[in-house]
């Protein structure tokens, strides 16, 4: 019995990684934006997303996400910032290397496609809920997350750092 429930799951597992589909991490991106000391406006990138994606659009019960973005490659365009956002007091990469979102339910809706799942980010996981559009193996979705939500750069105050960070999420698949 055990040896027959191994190879169940076994088979499982090749049946979703044969099926899924790999990130053109060179194209994928994720960009965000958030208020700084009420007049500024930091914009920068991560890089480096990898993972799984199966995404049928014929098959949403069997689509999911798991995905991973390298917190070192946080990039504002502004090198002494960026070597501060990679400190303990906001993203602490060497603790905390990623940032994760796993799927748990993928949904269409008028305008597009819904993912619900936990994302992870300093040891503190959530369920969100992201909006996304695809066309041409590119998923692309916008979103907003508070900060304090997951401890990020908890000792600031929302006048030196706002908490509403504006997400742009791109995820290009390979072909």
């Amino acid at each position: 019995m055990k040896a027959y429930l191994c190879l169940l799951v076994i088979t499982m597992f090749c049946q979703t990684t044969l099926n899924a589909q790999q990130i053109n991490t060179e194209a994928s991106v994720v960009n965000f934006k958030v208020k700084n000391m009420g007049l500024n406006t930091v914009k920068g990138t991560f890089k480096g997303m990898e993972g799984i994606v199966n995404f049928d659009v014929e098959n949403l019960d069997e689509a999911h996400f798991s995905v991973t973005i390298a917190t070192t490659t946080v990039d504002t365009d502004n090198d002494k910032r960026d070597a501060h956002l990679q400190k303990d007091d906001f993203f602490g990469v060497e603790k905390y290397p990623t940032i994760s979102f796993i799927s748990s339910k993928i949904y269409k809706t008028e305008t597009g496609y819904i993912t619900k799942g936990k994302l992870t980010m300093l040891g503190v996981s959530k369920e969100i809920e992201l909006p996304f559009t695809y066309q041409n193996s590119t998923l692309e979705g916008n979103m907003t997350l508070k900060r304090k939500d997951y401890g990020l750069a908890s000792n600031y105050g929302n006048f030196m750092v706002g908490n509403k960070i504006k997400l742009t999420i791109k995820c290009v698949l390979q072909e």
